[in-house]
């Protein structure tokens, strides 16, 4: 909350005008200058900076609330993603206010997925979808417009047989292509706006691990530290984006080779980035192949869920699961961080 922009604290537009100048732009840098230099910087009385600053204060504190007054004033809790068996899973489909991060190998369906709640997210709700925007920021060029239409014309087509409706849609998804970290970082940071002016009702982020893996090299000393600094910088915008408009936020993550220990050699994939992130979302997703043509979600992680077995196919419309439809099944680990992944192999790939 403290990166509320000052302006959306109550501020007149002419003493944030004023405070720009000295490079007070969010509630965190007036909170972080002493009185005196405020009332400097803004022109104002002692007495006037101080209340000023009061008024700022109370804007972002965390206010007192209760487990009944959150199931009472959030009716809008869910996310549905348009696929019973997980929204039954989840109780309700994706957490708002929250993130979710979808990992897996290549080819597993993660953007599939996230153009597909792009879909969702801009259709009209009697049809289960919250009619709002979309904010995409992609940083591996892998989102296709021509893709999102295919989603949404077999997804919902009754809907999307008007080219109008379609037209629509495909202009409320707004992509943002970020190739380095600073710049997904300052693109993070300008989203409030965007949000607000927008009407967006879901952020996408694809791929969370595609830059930094790229400009972090982490044999090399410091460079671990310096990522997982940026990476914690990423995630508390998100959360405070999230929860400040009540929305859910999903992140595509790659995979990585975990080693055995004592130098053994052998390894198991697991979700890149690390443990300390892996505590920085709230859902993961595991997608995995189970063979050439089938395969699995699991849910990995959840505030609400137990730890569930989906097998899914990828077709035009997106994502279906199949088999039993909604019944949950259970696998054994505990550490979200470490559970092994299955990928692609020869075997796999020749069988049917």
């Amino acid at each position: 909350m403290a990166s509320r922009a000052l302006k959306r604290a109550g501020i007149t537009p002419e003493l944030c005008e004023q405070l720009k100048r000295h490079k007070i732009e969010s509630c965190k840098d007036l909170l972080t200058h002493t009185a005196f230099e405020v009332m400097y910087a803004a022109g104002l009385s002692y007495q006037k900076t101080l209340e000023m600053m009061e008024t700022v204060s109370r804007v972002i504190a965390p206010p007192l609330t209760t487990a009944l007054e959150l199931w009472k004033c959030h009716p809008d809790s869910c996310f549905s993603t348009s696929i019973p068996a997980l929204d039954k899973v989840l109780r309700g489909g994706l957490p708002c206010g929250t993130i979710t991060e979808v990992t897996g190998p290549s080819g597993c369906g993660k953007t599939q997925l996230c153009l597909m709640l792009s879909v969702v997210t801009t259709i009209p709700k009697e049809l289960g979808g919250w009619d709002r925007s979309v904010i995409y920021i992609d940083t591996e060029s892998a989102f296709s417009a021509e893709r999102l239409v295919e989603i949404a014309q077999n997804r919902f087509p009754d809907y999307f047989s008007s080219k109008e409706n379609v037209l629509r849609m495909a202009g409320r998804v707004h992509i943002f292509r970020e190739m380095t970290c600073e710049d997904v970082l300052r693109r993070l940071e300008k989203l409030e706006e965007i949000i607000i002016s927008s009407r967006s009702g879901l952020i996408i982020l694809d791929s969370v691990a595609s830059v930094v893996r790229k400009e972090f090299d982490t044999t090399l000393p410091g460079n671990l530290m310096h990522r997982s600094n940026l990476l914690g910088q990423e995630a508390t915008t998100l959360k405070y984006l999230a929860h400040q408009f009540n929305i859910p936020v999903v992140l595509t993550n790659q995979i990585t080779t975990h080693i055995g220990h004592q130098g053994s050699g052998s390894g198991i994939v697991t979700a890149a980035l690390g443990n300390t992130w892996s505590h920085c979302v709230n859902t993961r997703f595991i997608v995995q192949y189970v063979n050439g043509l089938k395969r699995q979600l699991l849910v990995a992680k959840s505030p609400v869920a137990s730890f569930a077995v989906l097998n899914y196919t990828i077709q035009k419309g997106g994502i279906y699961v199949f088999g039993n439809d909604g019944e949950e099944k259970f696998y054994e680990g505990t550490d979200p961080s470490l559970q092994a992944i299955r990928v692609r192999t020869a075997i796999n790939l020749n069988t049917t």
